[in-house]
């Protein structure tokens, strides 16, 4: 009887001590002040991300070029047994090499092919021009179908202030190109390491489960890196070969243009029909259609099919929320935001599913997690 009257006055001693009325008053003001610290915080990182936001997202792009060589190095394991130093030097010296090639024969073709199809493409603008103005209907202006050069340079006199901007334009590409490769390259070859920087700052009872989060993060960019190449270098040869087989002129700059358009979903491909579809319209009512319905079919055979079988294990967002992260991120960031829209949901719903839906909430999700080794 005693002990139960202990326990007794116990849980009451506790529970007073648990009372908010009861509390000191420095331990409340130190609990408020610790909440305001916090929030300050969190503020301050929302304002540096948005201010440098460009630059987060080219440190990210090295990222994904960085899954993109594990990857590749990860796939030659099983036929080269050999360090995986050595296996991602290869695949660096093979991905040169072929570029180089490239450059070197898209120097001597690409120019002269873009050329002509943007000469053909004027020429279809105006007539579409002239068919609009025929119904009433003034969509690109006076003489704005003339020629795409005055859409770039509407006014001759400040030709060297735009020839500074794009000066300016290609000077940033070319620093941001180099800052990904070096990004992409540092981080490839030495993985670990950087994500173990990282978890220093997590404290170290948590450290296991955020470790195993950010290789399932690691995993989920590899995939979707690779699917995205198999996807476009299959969208480029098949409309190569198709708009070869129409007769249209440049077929492969139209095929490049279509298979790179599949880095943007769903808008992408319909922006990439309508350089094939000017393209076609010289060449008959005949010629168009069958321009049109080809790309229709590739690209239907690869958006319901291939894609989604070669993506299944890496990306699985509802298509809606898809598209309101790429016009969304696309209004914000411009071309980088478009281009970078798919993966950043698909890490974003990682660490969603992971840290906030199972580890905060405590609901356990369908998905299981893909950690790394």
């Amino acid at each position: 009887m005693t002990d139960t009257k202990t326990a007794l006055e116990r849980l009451r001693e506790d529970a007073r001590h648990d009372d908010p009325a009861s509390r000191p008053a420095h331990v409340e003001w130190r609990g408020l002040l610790t909440a305001g610290l916090g929030l300050l915080a969190f503020s301050i990182c929302l304002f540096l991300v948005w201010q440098t936001a460009s630059s987060l997202l080219v440190i990210f792009a090295g990222v994904l070029f960085a899954a993109f060589l594990d990857a590749a190095a990860r796939t030659l394991a099983p036929v080269l047994p050999l360090n995986r130093v050595w296996r991602l030097t290869l695949v660096v010296l093979l991905l040169a090499a072929a570029l180089t090639l490239g450059f070197v024969w898209g120097a001597s073709k690409l120019p002269e092919q873009t050329r002509l199809l943007l000469k053909v493409m004027d020429e279809q603008v105006d007539v579409v021009q002239d068919h609009l103005l025929s119904f009433g209907v003034d969509l690109l202006g006076p003489d704005g179908g003339r020629n795409l050069a005055t859409w770039l340079f509407p006014d001759h006199n400040s030709l060297f202030s735009h020839a500074q901007m794009i000066l300016g334009g290609a000077s940033s590409f070319l620093v941001n190109a180099l800052v990904i490769l070096f990004l992409g390259l540092l981080f490839a070859f030495d993985p670990a390491g950087h994500r173990d920087s990282l978890l220093l700052l997590v404290k170290p009872s948590y450290r296991p489960r955020a470790r195993g989060v950010l290789n399932e993060m690691g995993l989920v960019l590899r995939l979707w890196f690779v699917g995205q190449v198999v996807r476009i270098v299959l969208m480029t040869l098949c409309t190569w070969v198709a708009l070869y087989l129409v007769g249209l002129p440049g077929p492969f700059v139209l095929g490049l243009q279509a298979g790179l358009s599949n880095f943007v979903p769903y808008l992408g491909p319909l922006v990439a029909a309508v350089p094939i579809a000017l393209v076609a319209m010289p060449f008959g009512v005949s010629v168009l259609a069958w321009a049109v319905i080809i790309y229709t079919i590739i690209q239907s055979v690869e958006g319901y099919v291939i894609g989604p079988l070669i993506q299944r294990q890496a990306v699985e967002i509802p298509p809606a929320w898809t598209l309101v992260a790429i016009v969304l991120l696309g209004a914000l960031f411009g071309v980088m935001g478009l281009a970078l829209a798919m993966p950043l949901v698909a890490i974003g719903r990682t660490a969603v599913l992971r840290f906030y839906v199972e580890d905060f909430l405590g609901d356990e999700v369908d998905t299981t997690a893909r950690d790394g080794p």
